[in-house]
């Protein structure tokens, strides 16, 4: 079976699965409705461009389930949005046909970027049953054996929860360990580790590299949390940031034009991401 293949049958399942157990916010025609659509603006992006030749997308739905069960939005054009500029810089934001962030994770940041007031991240919709974690785990982690990514969950797990306690819960005499390793407890955080996190579009391929970009996500969003204050969206936002700088290390150019390309994708990552961190916190409550 295609990779692609796979990995989306197994979202799909979970998708459906949380539909009946959890407290998806969307309706069944709003998830089918974006689902269709993603494969139509996926489909026309690859007709438009001229350096992919034309094949059906499975990938597609991978990003339009991200999306859904990671966003949380007033209006379905939203959705509609995120997935658009999310499959657009797949095809279109590109150096030398290879792009820099992970579809669903750029669709996430610029809603972030352009309607912080209307949609946010949020990972309580699939809820917090122990029994849906080890199904996800497990339908994960052979995906991940198959692509050689089974490493930077691991990585990220142990790196995560140690630069926690030692950045922000030993600096915050109100927060206490337990709030951390509950996080792990919510289905939505585990797809992000599992799935989002090993995207192999935009991950290191040896294993060395790859506990290195564990370990700078955990840092990265550990650093933001301690000078912000916990946000869900730091994880995002670390896995943001690294991505690109991870693909432009693997393309190969002269060191000087790579260090040219990194600052300035560097420098505006930085920017936007400051923009969206001087927003206030916001605060949802899932209920059902």
């Amino acid at each position: 079976m295609p990779l692609q293949l796979h990995q989306n049958i197994n979202l799909l399942f979970l998708l459906l699965v949380g539909s009946f157990v959890a407290n998806i916010y969307l309706s069944p025609l709003d998830i089918l409705t974006i689902l269709i659509f993603s494969l139509i603006i996926e489909h026309l992006f690859l007709y438009l461009n001229p350096h992919r030749t034309f094949y059906f997308s499975y990938a597609t739905l991978s990003s339009a389930v991200g999306v859904i069960v990671l966003m949380y939005a007033n209006s379905l054009w939203l959705y509609f949005f995120a997935l658009t500029v999310g499959l657009a810089q797949k095809h279109f934001l590109t150096i030398q046909g290879k792009h820099l962030f992970n579809p669903s994770n750029f669709a996430l940041i610029m809603v972030l970027t352009f309607f912080y007031q209307d949609a946010h991240i949020i990972t309580g919709q699939l809820g917090d049953e122990v029994w849906l974690s080890l199904v996800v785990s497990f339908i994960a982690m052979i995906i991940l054996i198959r692509v050689k990514r089974w490493l930077i969950p691991l990585s990220f797990t142990l790196g995560y929860l140690l630069l926690q306690y030692l950045l922000v819960v030993s600096y915050d005499p109100v927060l206490v360990f337990d709030s951390i390793y509950r996080r792990f407890y919510a289905v939505t955080f585990i797809l992000f580790i599992y799935f989002m996190l090993t995207d192999p579009s935009v991950t290191p391929k040896n294993w060395q590299a790859q506990i290195l970009y564990a370990l700078g996500i955990a840092l990265i969003a550990s650093l933001l949390d301690r000078h912000f204050g916990y946000r869900v969206q730091h994880l995002f936002m670390a896995v943001f940031l690294l991505s690109p700088m991870v693909v432009l290390l693997q393309i190969k150019m002269d060191p000087l034009t790579r260090f040219k390309w990194g600052s300035i994708i560097l420098s505006g990552i930085v920017l936007l991401l400051y923009s969206i961190e001087m927003h206030p916190p916001y605060y949802i409550e899932m209920n059902g």
